[in-house]
């Protein structure tokens, strides 16, 4: 799932080619995109882009008229800057948003279809699509570590619940965790203050080094590379490879829909935590599907 920095580079990119730009139309090739019928999705067509934000995992396109677009990637979507007129690809092709230099082209791989597109009017409807989590890079120490001890969840759960923190999935908190040398299963309320200190340093560290990271291979070009699974990540997709700190095996943890690395020497004192006890221990403290993993739902 595109996370913040991939959803922060994606802005930037729309933000240099459509911004001030006319939106002619959009095409929509799988009905079960759009989630909203009033006010209708041509209301826009014709209107200039006034801006775009990001909003959680959420691009927002900003029109005259307190009119917005509402578009959430979920897992597998991806956006791709095509020539002027191209038609959305096969099976995977969503839709394709024409402007006069070029067309957005939405893609989804896979069978489910969990991407979807809102219409809103106004800013009070646009923020019932926020989930409200702190937005780390914006926030100080003790903003943190107030929302962290809110409730007591393992820190993965902490850290991917769109209500408590905004942006980060299961990639960039594998990679947290680990910059951070705390385990997954690590619950919020046994957390030192120097290990919550170490939380935030690694959270804002690792948000922002990746950002920067993708912002560079993007250049001025358009992202085209989108994935959770990155070659230099330290623990994150790379199972039984070795950790770039100490050399031991990345292992992992599995439950339901997800799936958590971490290295068994740097995060967990070389105890290896096997899917079983994930189980037992989460139970409840672990969303069963991806919609209640972006829902916040237990």
């Amino acid at each position: 799932m595109p996370e913040l920095p991939d959803i922060a580079v994606y802005v930037e990119c729309l933000e240099q080619r459509i911004r001030g730009r006319v939106f002619e139309r959009v095409r929509i090739a799988n009905p079960f995109l759009l989630r909203t019928f009033d006010p209708p999705l041509d209301a826009t067509f014709g209107k200039t882009v006034r801006g775009l934000r990001r909003l959680g995992k959420r691009i927002v396109f900003e029109f005259d008229e307190a009119l917005f677009l509402v578009l959430h990637l979920m897992i597998a979507g991806r956006l791709h800057w095509k020539p002027r007129g191209t038609k959305p690809a096969g099976k995977i092709g969503l839709a394709a948003f024409d402007f006069p230099n070029g067309t957005l082209v939405l893609t989804e791989a896979g069978s489910k279809r969990r991407a979807s597109l809102h219409m809103v009017r106004g800013e009070a409807d646009l923020a019932r699509h926020d989930p409200g989590g702190l937005e780390v890079l914006e926030a100080d120490a003790s903003d943190f570590q107030a929302v962290l001890r809110r409730h007591n969840h393992t820190l993965k759960r902490a850290l991917t619940d769109p209500h408590l923190f905004s942006g980060i999935g299961n990639a960039y908190s594998d990679e947290i965790l680990h910059r951070a040398r705390l385990s997954p299963l690590t619950w919020t309320s046994r957390l030192t203050d120097e290990e919550t200190g170490r939380l935030f340093a690694a959270t804002r560290a690792t948000l922002t080094e990746w950002t920067d990271r993708l912002r560079a291979q993007a250049g001025d070009g358009f992202p085209e590379k989108v994935t959770a699974f990155r070659p230099e990540m330290a623990v994150h997709g790379r199972y039984q490879e070795p950790c770039p700190e100490c050399g031991t095996k990345v292992q992992r943890i599995r439950y339901a829909d997800n799936e958590t690395n971490y290295c068994p020497r740097c995060q967990t004192r070389g105890k290896v935590l096997a899917d079983r006890a994930l189980s037992r221990l989460l139970k409840g403290d672990w969303p069963r599907t991806i919609e209640e993993l972006e829902e916040g739902r237990p």
